[in-house]
This record gives structure tokens, sequence and C-alpha cells, in this order.
């Protein structure tokens, strides 16, 4: 079994990356667990923080999912033509301690989707995390891209994908990835 952790980059309760993460659940293949986590919870990082009270517990419990998956899948929003506040902060505090990095993202298989309201889907995002990953010593997978944009349009009111094209396109990118995760781990799926 492959087991891949999805982190939507949202706090919004409607997050449109949060519906995304949601409808690859349902598409992922029965060799595949895909479990999905908000941020919800997560302070700002402060290294004085950290010093005084060690790492926060919805920090520990995060970085304790993701070591305990296979692969990463970030479902990043996109503000201001970049990487949420609030989606980075979350990646800064799972590199506390530095000491750390290798056991929680290093050599982790990860890739990158996203959805927006506007036209360019989370193109922007995508590539600012690119160094971000990199610098963590992160094993991305570009065998794929999806970026969805006019998001609104894409999804109803309760979250549900309505756009098959899209449906089509996340389930192969979903099938790319965990193929590159099953390779990565030493599994097949």
């Amino acid at each position: 079994m492959i087991r891949i952790l999805g982190i939507s980059g949202s706090l919004r309760s409607h997050s449109f990356n949060t519906a995304l993460l949601r409808t690859a659940q349902t598409l992922v293949g029965g060799d595949v667990q895909l479990d999905v986590v908000t941020l919800a919870g997560i302070p700002l990082y402060d290294a004085d923080l950290e010093q005084r009270e060690g790492i926060p517990p919805a920090v520990a419990e995060l970085k304790d999912r993701v070591v305990a998956n296979d692969g990463l899948l970030l479902a990043t929003p996109e503000y201001n033509n970049g990487i949420p506040g609030v989606f980075k902060n979350a990646i800064d505090w799972l590199s506390r301690p530095a000491s750390d990095i290798p056991r929680v993202f290093g050599n982790r298989p990860v890739a990158v989707i996203g959805a927006s309201p506007g036209g360019f889907g989370t193109i922007l995002s995508q590539n600012a995390w690119l160094s971000v990953l990199r610098t963590l010593g992160t094993r991305q997978w570009f065998g794929g891209r999806l970026m969805v944009s006019k998001a609104g349009q894409v999804f109803d009111a309760d979250g549900k994908l309505q756009d098959e094209e899209v449906r089509k396109r996340l389930a192969n990118f979903l099938q790319g990835f965990a193929k590159f995760v099953g390779e990565t781990s030493g599994q097949s799926s």
C-alpha cells in the first residue's frame, strides 16, 4: 500500500484546495491511500516560542503524519502571485529543528497541485515551491502539473468537483505521482 499525505495550504472552510484533495481521495487506486490534512492549529513560527516551549503539538502531529507516509502532495492556493504565508509557515515549522529536515523531508517524493479562482491557476505559487522543496531535500515529481483555474466554476457550493475534464486530469496526475512514489519507496502501484 502506497501512503500519500495531502496537505491543503488554505485555512478557509470551503477551500478549493481542500476540495481538490477530497476529490483526489476518491480517485486514487485501491493500492494507494491518500489522507488529507489542513493547517488548522499551526501557530506562526516564532524562534523564541520554539526555544521556550519546543515544537507545538499541532506541528509535532503533522510532522509525524508526514513521516508516516511515503509521499507528500501539497495543494497550494496562490496569494498575490506566490505561496500563501500560512502554508510556508507550516513548512517552516516542519523544518524545525533543522536537524530533523532529513527525517521529515529528505528524499521524500513530493508533488504540488493547486486551485485558484483566477485565470492562471496556481502556476506562480507552484513555481515558488520549487526552491523551497529543493532546499529541504525532497524528491520532486515533475511528471505532470495540475493547475485548476476559475475554481469557483469547477466546484459547486458543497466543494464537489463538477468539471469532468479536471477530474480526468487529476486522476492522471495521481496515477503518475503514485507510480513515482511507489518506485521511490520500492513499492509498485
